[in-house]
């Protein structure tokens, strides 16, 4: 009966967690609708088809928006920082993410929030269905909330360098392309917006953030401050170098096609040396697990026959005294 209880105790807790998780997923801002507004916006269609993409948009997600416009600012104020500063440093920190919505910050203040309360109540009900004493019981439950509280953190540190290493990957095939169309004739912001819809299949967020800096520069931003901003969206220290090299370049009055092609060579370089340098680091991270696995098992099946003759010979010794 008590076995039951605990399963049934446990079993609750999962379903809530699960519950509040889908409930985030689902509040959490869509790449997708972000990548078909920058589509839409970069080819030009007309205001009378976003606004009906927008309005169809809205009927369907018409939930989670209330849900959003209620919840997340409620659950979001005890961790919301009281300096702009620090609310732009967050800010900033999810766009490097892919995440730009206005919404975005309190979204994720919510969810440690929802994903705290989560996992605090699993840990809380797991440690009162064994029948451990109270003290400890509120131990399990602060351990299950600090815990979730820390998952967002360490969710969007590995969204950051996902997408970093994402975009570091795609500069230098995207730099060759553009190295090709600015030769061909094409000017700096027509080279970006034909690379982005050429990559957009093979490094989307790269292209995403090509599609924005053609955008914002269409709309009146200088070409420098665009490219300014798209480095500061990514976090991506090529991306940095790319963008001073790009300015300098203008200022300069040099060839726009060598920067971009000498900026090509460089990345690549640096990847093949990243590359070789991780190869090094594989036969001493394999150390240990050649170690504690495949030496032990190697040493029984050389040793093994031997050991097992040797206790036989000694056996036979002893029955014949």
């Amino acid at each position: 009966m008590e076995d039951g209880c605990v399963s049934e105790l446990v079993m609750l807790g999962i379903l809530v967690a699960v519950a509040i998780g889908l409930v985030i997923y689902s509040l959490l801002p869509s790449r997708g609708e972000r990548a078909e507004s920058v589509r839409r916006r970069a080819m030009g269609l007309t205001g009378e088809d976003d606004a009906a993409t927008a309005k169809e948009r809205a009927r369907k997600n018409a939930g989670n928006k209330s849900m959003l416009e209620m919840a997340a600012p409620i659950l979001s104020r005890p961790m919301m920082p009281k300096s702009e500063e620090e609310q732009s440093t967050l800010r900033a920190r999810l766009a490097n993410a892919g995440y730009r919505r206005e919404s975005v910050v309190t979204m994720f203040l919510a969810s440690k929030i929802l994903v705290g309360g989560a996992l605090g109540l699993v840990a809380f009900l797991y440690a009162s269905a064994l029948g451990t004493e109270s003290p400890q019981v509120i131990y399990y439950g602060v351990f299950g909330l600090g815990l979730g509280f820390m998952g967002p953190n360490l969710w969007l540190v590995n969204a950051i360098k996902k997408r970093g290493e994402a975009i570091r990957n795609g500069m230098p095939d995207s730099l060759d392309l553009m190295v090709v169309a600015v030769e061909s004739g094409l000017g700096l912001d027509a080279a970006l917006l034909r690379v982005s819809d050429e990559m957009k299949h093979v490094h989307g967020a790269l292209a995403e953030e090509l599609q924005i800096a053609t955008i914002e520069t269409q709309m009146g931003t200088s070409r420098s401050e665009a490219l300014q901003r798209m480095a500061e969206r990514t976090g991506v220290q090529e991306m940095r170098a790319l963008v001073a090299v790009i300015t300098q370049a203008e200022k300069l009055g040099t060839s726009i096609a060598q920067a971009l092609r000498n900026q090509a060579e460089s990345l690549r370089t640096k990847r093949r040396q990243k590359a070789e340098e991780r190869a090094q680091k594989t036969a001493v991270k394999l150390l240990i697990p050649l170690i504690l696995f495949i030496f032990p098992a190697i040493f029984v099946v050389l040793a093994g026959p031997a050991a097992i003759h040797i206790m036989h010979t000694f056996q036979s010794g002893a029955l014949k005294k």
